[in-house]
């Protein structure tokens, strides 16, 4: 199974110069945040796979405007074809607004997922926007990543951690991919096809 995973930035590639046949493949398209909803909705119409999606922190316009023909999967283990996706969107609180949140509010987020956790027996793939606290993130409040998330991926070894929110432009080098234990991190900026 392919997965295209989407984040932060609108792929040129993908809206400008789309030619469906490169995307034949792909069987399941899922955001990791941060893009218009306009985007998704494209994504779903042209490449006719589901389109799964959680919240960045500047995701506010979905509460008014979600995208269309895709499917919502925050605080959801979703399933597809037996593999278990689990989303969690959103950044580190650093200042008002929707999609920030503490360590403890997404403490708390996560502690409310322990039932479905148990009764799906653990995930495959973990769907986050930010990054792990100490892995891939910044030491500015804006990029700090969760530490719950840590816990998550040494708790139930997922094959992936899939994350946005660090942009692969930024100047730093943030690396594309890493290991975490058992567990691959992908950091999906832009456009990345993983092959499950």
């Amino acid at each position: 199974m392919k997965i295209l995973f989407v984040a932060d930035e609108e792929s040129k590639i993908i809206w400008d110069f789309f030619r469906k046949e490169d995307y034949e493949d792909i069987d399941l398209i899922i955001s990791c945040g941060d893009l218009k909803p306009e985007y998704l909705s494209f994504l779903a119409t042209m490449v006719s796979v589901p389109v799964l999606y959680i919240r960045g922190n500047h995701d506010d316009q979905y509460d008014r405007f979600p995208p269309d023909g895709c499917v919502c999967i925050e605080d959801k283990i979703y399933t597809f074809q037996g593999i278990r996706i689990l989303g969690l969107g959103g950044s580190y609180r650093y200042r008002p607004g929707k999609n920030q949140y503490t360590e403890k509010q997404m403490e708390k987020r996560v502690r409310r997922l322990f039932f479905k956790l148990k009764k799906s027996k653990g995930i495959d793939i973990l769907v986050t926007h930010s990054p792990a606290r100490g892995f891939h993130d910044g030491e500015d409040l804006p990029h700090r990543g969760f530490e719950v998330f840590n816990r998550l991926v040494k708790t139930y070894h997922p094959r992936y951690f899939v994350h946005g929110h660090v942009h692969m432009n930024y100047g730093r080098q943030f690396p594309r991919e890493d290991i975490m234990g058992q567990t691959r991190v992908v950091n999906a900026f832009e456009r990345y096809i993983i092959e499950v």
